[in-house]
């Protein structure tokens, strides 16, 4: 027999970590996330135009439109949706 067999080590040529091959199980890792009340969060995307809660109030439209008297309360420029995307918006990054 020859000490020159193959080997099962893999690879040598290859560098990098594992974690730089982006897959489902480690997509976002290390990424900033928006929190949950961001306009871009999992709630708070929910009062925007395209939202479940904001389009709908689209729809309606009149004083809950996103220019109507209520509706642009909840805009992110708005007492309401400014003062949650001032206090619990923004990102959580990879120290929180």
């Amino acid at each position: 027999m020859s000490s020159h067999g193959s080997s099962n080590t893999g690879s040598k040529t290859s560098t990098g970590t594992a974690s730089a091959i982006k897959t489902p199980a480690n997509a976002g890792i290390g990424e900033d996330k928006p929190r949950v009340f961001d306009s871009h969060g999992y709630i708070g995307k929910q009062f925007t135009e395209q939202g479940a809660l904001g389009g709908a109030a689209q729809k309606i439209g009149g004083p809950l439109d996103k220019e109507g008297m209520i509706g642009k309360q909840f805009t992110t420029e708005g007492s309401i949706g400014g003062s949650m995307q001032s206090s619990m918006g923004g990102t959580k990054g990879r120290s929180n």
